[in-house]
Protein backbone atom coordinates (compact mmCIF):
# COMPACT_ATOMS: atom_id res chain seq x y z
CA UNK A 1 0.00 0.00 0.00
CA UNK A 2 1.61 3.22 -1.05
CA UNK A 3 2.81 5.52 1.89
CA UNK A 4 0.14 8.46 2.21
CA UNK A 5 1.98 11.64 2.27
CA UNK A 6 0.80 15.68 2.43
CA UNK A 7 3.28 17.29 0.10
CA UNK A 8 1.98 19.27 -3.18
CA UNK A 9 1.76 17.43 -6.51
CA UNK A 10 5.25 18.08 -8.28
CA UNK A 11 5.60 20.44 -11.38
CA UNK A 12 7.29 18.16 -14.08
CA UNK A 13 7.71 17.91 -17.68
CA UNK A 14 6.02 16.24 -20.48
CA UNK A 15 9.15 14.87 -22.37
CA UNK A 16 6.79 13.89 -25.49
CA UNK A 17 5.45 17.41 -26.11
CA UNK A 18 7.69 19.83 -23.66
CA UNK A 19 4.76 21.04 -22.20
CA UNK A 20 4.89 21.24 -18.03
CA UNK A 21 2.15 18.81 -16.31
CA UNK A 22 1.47 18.45 -12.61
CA UNK A 23 -0.91 15.30 -12.16
CA UNK A 24 -3.76 15.69 -9.46
CA UNK A 25 -6.26 13.30 -8.52
CA UNK A 26 -5.24 11.09 -11.07
CA UNK A 27 -5.35 13.35 -13.76
CA UNK A 28 -3.07 15.43 -15.50
CA UNK A 29 -3.33 18.92 -16.56
CA UNK A 30 -0.95 20.51 -19.08
CA UNK A 31 0.57 24.04 -18.07
CA UNK A 32 2.22 25.34 -21.44
CA UNK A 33 6.16 25.45 -22.36
CA UNK A 34 8.01 23.57 -19.47
CA UNK A 35 9.84 26.25 -18.04
CA UNK A 36 8.22 29.40 -18.79
CA UNK A 37 7.11 31.93 -16.52
CA UNK A 38 3.48 31.42 -17.32
CA UNK A 39 3.44 27.68 -17.16
CA UNK A 40 4.78 28.18 -13.39
CA UNK A 41 1.81 31.03 -12.86
CA UNK A 42 -0.56 28.20 -14.27
CA UNK A 43 0.89 25.43 -12.01
CA UNK A 44 0.08 27.85 -8.88
CA UNK A 45 -3.42 28.66 -9.99
CA UNK A 46 -4.29 24.64 -10.79
CA UNK A 47 -3.08 23.45 -7.33
CA UNK A 48 -4.57 26.14 -5.30
CA UNK A 49 -7.88 25.31 -6.88
CA UNK A 50 -7.22 21.86 -5.95
CA UNK A 51 -6.75 22.30 -2.61
CA UNK A 52 -9.72 25.14 -1.82
CA UNK A 53 -11.56 21.74 -3.12
CA UNK A 54 -10.04 19.78 -0.42
CA UNK A 55 -7.60 17.93 -2.75
CA UNK A 56 -10.35 17.26 -5.18
CA UNK A 57 -10.63 18.14 -9.00
CA UNK A 58 -12.62 21.32 -9.10
CA UNK A 59 -16.08 20.28 -10.88
CA UNK A 60 -16.65 21.54 -14.79
CA UNK A 61 -20.04 23.09 -15.15
CA UNK A 62 -21.35 19.67 -17.31
CA UNK A 63 -19.92 17.61 -14.46
CA UNK A 64 -21.38 19.60 -11.80
CA UNK A 65 -24.57 19.32 -13.33
CA UNK A 66 -24.07 15.64 -13.18
CA UNK A 67 -23.26 15.13 -9.53
CA UNK A 68 -25.63 13.60 -6.70
CA UNK A 69 -26.72 15.14 -3.87
CA UNK A 70 -25.30 12.28 -1.83
CA UNK A 71 -21.52 13.16 -3.62
CA UNK A 72 -21.96 16.64 -2.59
CA UNK A 73 -22.99 15.62 1.23
CA UNK A 74 -19.47 13.62 1.53
CA UNK A 75 -18.10 16.62 0.68
CA UNK A 76 -19.73 18.73 3.03
CA UNK A 77 -19.09 16.53 5.35
CA UNK A 78 -15.60 16.32 5.00
CA UNK A 79 -15.19 19.90 4.76
CA UNK A 80 -17.37 20.39 8.38
CA UNK A 81 -15.36 17.82 10.52
CA UNK A 82 -12.75 20.27 9.98
CA UNK A 83 -14.48 23.83 9.64
CA UNK A 84 -16.51 22.90 13.15
CA UNK A 85 -13.82 22.74 15.48
CA UNK A 86 -12.97 24.48 18.53
CA UNK A 87 -9.56 24.04 20.51
CA UNK A 88 -9.16 20.73 18.53
CA UNK A 89 -12.23 19.57 18.93
CA UNK A 90 -15.59 19.23 16.91
CA UNK A 91 -18.39 21.21 18.11
CA UNK A 92 -21.78 20.61 18.55
CA UNK A 93 -22.74 21.81 15.56
CA UNK A 94 -21.56 18.97 13.74
CA UNK A 95 -24.26 16.32 15.26
CA UNK A 96 -26.79 19.50 13.94
CA UNK A 97 -25.70 19.21 10.70
CA UNK A 98 -25.77 15.03 10.52
CA UNK A 99 -29.33 15.28 11.94
CA UNK A 100 -30.48 17.66 9.43
CA UNK A 101 -28.84 16.31 6.07
CA UNK A 102 -29.88 12.71 7.04
CA UNK A 103 -33.53 13.14 5.03
CA UNK A 104 -32.13 14.88 2.60
CA UNK A 105 -29.68 12.14 1.65
CA UNK A 106 -32.61 8.87 2.34
CA UNK A 107 -35.14 11.07 0.18
CA UNK A 108 -33.03 12.95 -2.49
CA UNK A 109 -29.21 11.01 -2.23
CA UNK A 110 -29.54 9.86 -5.63
CA UNK A 111 -31.19 12.88 -7.64
CA UNK A 112 -28.84 15.39 -9.20
CA UNK A 113 -27.69 18.29 -7.21
CA UNK A 114 -28.89 20.49 -10.12
CA UNK A 115 -32.65 18.87 -10.05
CA UNK A 116 -32.66 20.05 -6.22
CA UNK A 117 -35.21 23.28 -6.10
CA UNK A 118 -37.96 24.47 -3.84
CA UNK A 119 -40.50 21.98 -4.31
CA UNK A 120 -38.20 19.47 -2.72
CA UNK A 121 -37.39 21.36 -0.13
CA UNK A 122 -40.78 21.81 0.67
CA UNK A 123 -41.44 18.16 0.59
CA UNK A 124 -38.30 17.83 3.43
CA UNK A 125 -40.36 20.68 5.64
CA UNK A 126 -43.54 18.44 5.01
CA UNK A 127 -41.61 15.37 6.11
CA UNK A 128 -40.10 16.87 9.55
CA UNK A 129 -43.38 18.01 10.71
CA UNK A 130 -44.67 14.08 9.96
CA UNK A 131 -41.67 13.26 12.11
CA UNK A 132 -43.17 15.85 15.09
CA UNK A 133 -40.29 17.74 15.47
CA UNK A 134 -40.25 21.10 16.63
CA UNK A 135 -41.28 24.24 14.53
CA UNK A 136 -38.00 25.90 15.65
CA UNK A 137 -35.75 22.77 15.25
CA UNK A 138 -37.10 22.42 11.23
CA UNK A 139 -36.42 25.93 10.47
CA UNK A 140 -32.73 25.32 12.06
CA UNK A 141 -32.39 22.44 9.97
CA UNK A 142 -34.08 23.86 6.71
CA UNK A 143 -31.32 26.80 7.38
CA UNK A 144 -28.60 24.03 7.58
CA UNK A 145 -29.43 22.39 4.03
CA UNK A 146 -29.57 25.76 2.68
CA UNK A 147 -25.93 26.09 4.20
CA UNK A 148 -24.75 23.02 2.39
CA UNK A 149 -26.47 24.16 -0.75
CA UNK A 150 -24.57 27.82 -0.61
CA UNK A 151 -21.29 25.97 0.27
CA UNK A 152 -21.48 23.61 -2.12
CA UNK A 153 -21.95 26.96 -4.93
CA UNK A 154 -18.69 28.07 -3.66
CA UNK A 155 -17.09 25.35 -4.31
CA UNK A 156 -18.72 24.85 -7.73
CA UNK A 157 -20.49 21.81 -7.55
CA UNK A 158 -23.48 23.32 -7.58
CA UNK A 159 -25.55 26.11 -10.69
CA UNK A 160 -25.90 29.17 -8.87
CA UNK A 161 -29.71 29.27 -9.84
CA UNK A 162 -30.43 25.97 -7.01
CA UNK A 163 -29.39 28.14 -3.96
CA UNK A 164 -31.25 31.44 -5.49
CA UNK A 165 -34.76 28.88 -5.58
CA UNK A 166 -34.09 27.89 -2.47
CA UNK A 167 -34.21 31.13 -0.63
CA UNK A 168 -37.94 31.65 -2.10
CA UNK A 169 -38.89 28.66 0.40
CA UNK A 170 -40.28 30.60 3.76
CA UNK A 171 -39.89 29.21 7.31
CA UNK A 172 -42.26 27.45 9.37
CA UNK A 173 -44.12 30.35 11.06
CA UNK A 174 -45.75 30.46 14.39
CA UNK A 175 -49.51 29.51 13.71
CA UNK A 176 -49.87 29.03 10.05
CA UNK A 177 -48.41 25.05 10.34
CA UNK A 178 -49.06 21.89 11.64
CA UNK A 179 -45.39 21.95 13.23
CA UNK A 180 -45.18 21.23 16.99
CA UNK A 181 -44.72 24.68 18.93
CA UNK A 182 -42.81 24.84 22.07
CA UNK A 183 -42.84 27.26 25.04
CA UNK A 184 -40.19 29.70 25.20
CA UNK A 185 -37.76 29.47 28.09
CA UNK A 186 -38.64 31.63 30.95
CA UNK A 187 -36.90 33.09 34.18
CA UNK A 188 -37.33 30.46 36.78
CA UNK A 189 -38.39 32.19 40.08
CA UNK A 190 -35.99 32.42 43.16
CA UNK A 191 -38.42 30.28 45.45
CA UNK A 192 -38.33 27.69 43.05
CA UNK A 193 -34.44 27.81 42.78
CA UNK A 194 -33.95 28.22 46.93
CA UNK A 195 -35.62 24.97 47.11
CA UNK A 196 -33.70 22.97 44.84
CA UNK A 197 -30.58 23.97 45.91
CA UNK A 198 -30.84 22.63 49.15
CA UNK A 199 -30.83 18.75 47.62
CA UNK A 200 -27.27 19.94 45.72
CA UNK A 201 -24.43 18.44 46.69
CA UNK A 202 -22.45 21.79 47.79
CA UNK A 203 -19.94 22.38 44.74
CA UNK A 204 -23.12 22.47 42.72
CA UNK A 205 -24.84 24.36 44.85
CA UNK A 206 -21.84 27.00 44.85
CA UNK A 207 -22.07 26.88 40.87
CA UNK A 208 -25.69 27.75 40.72
CA UNK A 209 -25.87 30.52 42.99
CA UNK A 210 -22.60 32.07 41.57
CA UNK A 211 -24.68 31.46 37.99
CA UNK A 212 -27.67 33.72 39.22
CA UNK A 213 -25.27 36.38 39.70
CA UNK A 214 -22.61 36.58 37.20
CA UNK A 215 -25.83 35.97 34.49
CA UNK A 216 -23.26 33.81 32.60
CA UNK A 217 -23.63 30.80 30.35
CA UNK A 218 -23.49 27.13 32.18
CA UNK A 219 -20.05 26.69 29.80
CA UNK A 220 -18.53 29.69 31.53
CA UNK A 221 -19.68 28.55 35.08
CA UNK A 222 -18.38 25.11 34.48
CA UNK A 223 -15.10 26.22 33.17
CA UNK A 224 -13.61 29.28 35.39
CA UNK A 225 -10.41 29.00 36.31
CA UNK A 226 -8.38 30.81 39.16
CA UNK A 227 -6.12 32.35 36.26
CA UNK A 228 -9.41 33.65 34.55
CA UNK A 229 -9.98 36.25 37.13
CA UNK A 230 -8.01 39.62 37.39
CA UNK A 231 -8.62 40.74 41.08
CA UNK A 232 -6.94 44.30 41.07
CA UNK A 233 -10.04 46.20 41.82
CA UNK A 234 -12.85 45.68 43.64
CA UNK A 235 -14.76 44.42 41.08
CA UNK A 236 -13.08 41.11 39.35
CA UNK A 237 -13.34 40.70 35.69
CA UNK A 238 -13.57 36.86 34.48
CA UNK A 239 -12.60 36.53 30.68
CA UNK A 240 -13.61 32.62 29.79
CA UNK A 241 -10.92 31.13 27.61
CA UNK A 242 -13.33 29.61 25.49
CA UNK A 243 -17.18 31.11 24.98
CA UNK A 244 -19.73 30.92 22.93
CA UNK A 245 -19.25 33.60 19.92
CA UNK A 246 -15.45 33.53 20.29
CA UNK A 247 -15.05 32.42 16.52
CA UNK A 248 -16.99 35.71 15.55
CA UNK A 249 -14.35 37.49 17.70
CA UNK A 250 -16.09 38.87 20.16
CA UNK A 251 -15.16 39.50 23.55
CA UNK A 252 -16.19 38.18 26.91
CA UNK A 253 -16.07 39.65 29.96
CA UNK A 254 -18.57 38.91 33.26
CA UNK A 255 -18.08 41.27 36.32
CA UNK A 256 -17.99 39.79 39.70
CA UNK A 257 -19.53 41.64 42.55
CA UNK A 258 -18.57 41.17 46.57
CA UNK A 259 -21.64 38.25 46.50
CA UNK A 260 -19.86 36.13 43.61
CA UNK A 261 -16.51 36.88 45.08
CA UNK A 262 -17.65 35.25 48.67
CA UNK A 263 -18.87 32.03 46.81
CA UNK A 264 -15.74 31.89 44.33
CA UNK A 265 -13.18 32.32 47.18
CA UNK A 266 -12.37 28.95 48.39
CA UNK A 267 -12.64 27.74 45.15
CA UNK A 268 -9.17 29.98 44.25
CA UNK A 269 -6.72 28.09 46.18
CA UNK A 270 -5.40 25.63 43.27
CA UNK A 271 -3.56 25.74 40.12
CA UNK A 272 -4.07 28.72 38.59
CA UNK A 273 -5.23 26.56 34.88
CA UNK A 274 -7.12 24.11 36.92
CA UNK A 275 -11.60 24.38 36.92
CA UNK A 276 -12.71 26.11 39.99
CA UNK A 277 -15.49 23.20 40.41
CA UNK A 278 -14.30 20.08 39.79
CA UNK A 279 -16.69 16.61 39.81
CA UNK A 280 -13.79 14.76 41.70
CA UNK A 281 -13.85 17.22 44.64
CA UNK A 282 -17.80 17.03 44.78
CA UNK A 283 -17.23 13.31 45.18
CA UNK A 284 -14.75 13.44 47.60
CA UNK A 285 -16.83 15.64 49.94
CA UNK A 286 -19.99 13.23 49.14
CA UNK A 287 -18.15 9.96 50.28
CA UNK A 288 -16.82 12.10 53.41
CA UNK A 289 -20.14 12.56 54.57
CA UNK A 290 -21.68 8.91 53.51
CA UNK A 291 -18.95 7.49 55.49
CA UNK A 292 -19.87 10.12 58.79
CA UNK A 293 -23.39 9.17 58.30
CA UNK A 294 -23.19 5.36 58.78
CA UNK A 295 -23.64 2.76 61.31
CA UNK A 296 -21.34 0.24 60.52
CA UNK A 297 -17.77 -0.12 60.11
CA UNK A 298 -16.52 -0.59 56.27
CA UNK A 299 -15.49 -4.20 55.80
CA UNK A 300 -11.70 -4.26 54.18
CA UNK A 301 -13.14 -5.56 50.70
CA UNK A 302 -15.73 -2.38 50.37
CA UNK A 303 -13.38 -0.15 48.62
CA UNK A 304 -12.39 -2.23 46.48
CA UNK A 305 -15.73 -3.15 45.11
CA UNK A 306 -16.70 0.68 44.42
CA UNK A 307 -13.62 1.31 42.62
CA UNK A 308 -14.92 -1.86 40.67
CA UNK A 309 -18.47 -0.39 40.19
CA UNK A 310 -17.28 2.46 38.88
CA UNK A 311 -16.94 2.74 35.12
CA UNK A 312 -14.94 5.92 35.04
CA UNK A 313 -13.47 8.46 37.73
CA UNK A 314 -14.55 11.51 38.16
CA UNK A 315 -13.16 14.28 36.01
CA UNK A 316 -11.32 17.79 36.96
CA UNK A 317 -13.97 19.78 35.51
CA UNK A 318 -18.02 19.46 34.75
CA UNK A 319 -19.30 19.57 31.58
CA UNK A 320 -23.06 21.30 31.05
CA UNK A 321 -24.75 17.97 30.96
CA UNK A 322 -23.58 16.90 34.26
CA UNK A 323 -24.18 20.25 35.54
CA UNK A 324 -27.68 20.37 33.47
CA UNK A 325 -28.36 16.54 35.38
CA UNK A 326 -27.08 17.38 39.25
CA UNK A 327 -30.19 19.91 39.03
CA UNK A 328 -32.52 17.74 37.59
CA UNK A 329 -31.87 15.01 40.09
CA UNK A 330 -32.56 17.51 42.96
CA UNK A 331 -35.44 18.85 40.78
CA UNK A 332 -36.88 15.75 41.40
CA UNK A 333 -36.14 15.08 44.87
CA UNK A 334 -37.38 19.18 45.60
CA UNK A 335 -40.71 18.49 44.13
CA UNK A 336 -41.64 15.05 44.00
CA UNK A 337 -45.15 13.83 42.70
CA UNK A 338 -47.82 13.42 44.89
CA UNK A 339 -49.04 10.11 45.86
CA UNK A 340 -52.49 10.04 44.66
CA UNK A 341 -51.20 11.16 41.30
CA UNK A 342 -51.24 8.58 38.31
CA UNK A 343 -48.51 6.74 37.48
CA UNK A 344 -48.61 7.63 34.09
CA UNK A 345 -48.84 11.11 34.44
CA UNK A 346 -45.77 11.21 37.20
CA UNK A 347 -43.45 11.92 34.03
CA UNK A 348 -45.13 14.78 32.96
CA UNK A 349 -45.43 15.75 36.86
CA UNK A 350 -41.17 16.06 36.84
CA UNK A 351 -41.19 17.61 33.74
CA UNK A 352 -43.37 20.41 34.62
CA UNK A 353 -41.58 21.00 37.89
CA UNK A 354 -38.14 20.75 36.53
CA UNK A 355 -35.71 23.72 35.08
CA UNK A 356 -32.62 23.99 33.75
CA UNK A 357 -29.36 26.25 34.11
CA UNK A 358 -29.93 28.65 31.25
CA UNK A 359 -32.86 29.61 33.11
CA UNK A 360 -30.83 31.15 35.45
CA UNK A 361 -29.20 33.31 32.70
CA UNK A 362 -33.10 34.28 32.17
CA UNK A 363 -33.47 35.05 35.82
CA UNK A 364 -30.79 37.23 36.00
CA UNK A 365 -30.81 39.24 33.12
CA UNK A 366 -34.78 39.88 33.61
CA UNK A 367 -33.77 41.32 37.18
CA UNK A 368 -31.23 43.86 35.59
CA UNK A 369 -33.29 44.63 32.69
CA UNK A 370 -36.02 45.74 34.98
CA UNK A 371 -33.66 47.60 37.77
CA UNK A 372 -31.42 48.89 35.24
CA UNK A 373 -32.47 48.92 32.01
CA UNK A 374 -32.35 47.15 28.91
CA UNK A 375 -28.61 48.46 27.91
CA UNK A 376 -27.46 47.12 31.04
CA UNK A 377 -28.61 44.03 30.52
CA UNK A 378 -26.95 43.71 27.10
CA UNK A 379 -24.11 43.98 28.74
CA UNK A 380 -24.26 41.58 31.50
CA UNK A 381 -25.60 39.15 29.23
CA UNK A 382 -22.51 39.39 26.76
CA UNK A 383 -24.66 40.35 23.08
CA UNK A 384 -23.86 42.81 20.70
CA UNK A 385 -27.71 42.87 19.81
CA UNK A 386 -30.33 44.24 21.47
CA UNK A 387 -32.49 42.33 19.95
CA UNK A 388 -30.87 39.24 21.08
CA UNK A 389 -31.25 40.59 24.65
CA UNK A 390 -34.71 41.33 23.97
CA UNK A 391 -35.34 37.46 24.13
CA UNK A 392 -33.72 36.84 27.13
CA UNK A 393 -34.71 39.73 29.24
CA UNK A 394 -38.30 39.55 29.70
CA UNK A 395 -39.76 43.11 28.99
CA UNK A 396 -40.80 45.37 32.22
CA UNK A 397 -44.42 45.81 32.05
CA UNK A 398 -44.52 47.75 35.74
CA UNK A 399 -43.91 51.23 33.57
CA UNK A 400 -47.29 50.48 31.61
CA UNK A 401 -48.77 49.29 34.85
CA UNK A 402 -48.03 52.55 36.26
CA UNK A 403 -48.89 54.62 32.86
CA UNK A 404 -52.50 53.34 32.74
CA UNK A 405 -53.27 54.25 36.22
CA UNK A 406 -51.87 57.49 35.69
CA UNK A 407 -53.18 58.45 32.37
CA UNK A 408 -55.53 55.65 31.67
Amino acid sequence: MPKLTQRLPQYRKHKASGQAIVKLGGKTRYLGRHGTKASREEYQRVVGEWLSAGRHNPASKANADDLLIVEVLARYMNFAQQHYRKHGRPTNELENIKYALRPLKTLYGRSRVADFGPLGLKALQAHLIEQRLARSTINARIGIIRRMFRWAVSEQLCPPLVIYGLGTVMGLQRGRTRARETPPVLPVADEVVEQTVKHLPPVVHDMVMLQRLLVCRPSEVCSIRPGDLNRDHDVWIYRPQSHKCEHHELPRTVFVGPRAQAILQPYLLRAEDSCCFQPAESEVRRRRRLRKSRHTAATLSEPQRQKRRRNRAPGRSYCVAAYRRAIARACAVAFPPPDELPRDQRSAWRKAHAWHPNQLRHSAGTEIRHRFGVEAARVCLGHSKISTTELYAARDDRLGWEVATQIG
